[in-house]
């Protein structure tokens, strides 16, 4: 059972590198879809940036020993937001953050004896 766990905490991981690198990513170059995004929510384009910045770099913390958790609960805030902007703003398209929302909490619970640790 144990190994079963290992092997889908692994694949949840690396569906959620996948994901967020490829968004993270496509939020950093400026896609045009994601440009058009952040100027219907309306904050301004440098969220997009941030918004980027917080997916690529947590995508990578979940692979990081110490810093998983930090990785999976940064993933996990940011659905959140994202739901709460699909809901609010964008219109009801919010399943995708919501699944993977509910894959970082997963990640999270899975590492959460990370949280408060001091790394060695």
């Amino acid at each position: 059972m144990d190994r079963i766990k290992t092997y889908a905490l692994f694949a949840i991981k690396a569906s959620l590198s996948l994901a967020f690198l490829a968004a993270g990513g496509a939020k950093l170059y400026g896609v045009a879809m994601m440009v058009g995004t952040f100027d219907m929510i309306g904050v301004g384009q440098w969220f997009r940036y941030l918004t980027g910045v917080i997916e690529v770099g947590a995508a990578i913390l979940l692979w990081v020993p110490g810093l998983r958790a930090i990785g999976a609960g940064a993933l996990l805030v940011t659905m959140i937001g994202a739901i709460i902007a699909h809901l609010a703003i964008l219109g009801p398209s919010a399943m995708p953050a919501a699944v993977l929302g509910l894959l970082a909490g997963v990640a999270l619970y899975a590492h959460r004896h990370e949280i408060g640790r001091p790394r060695a």
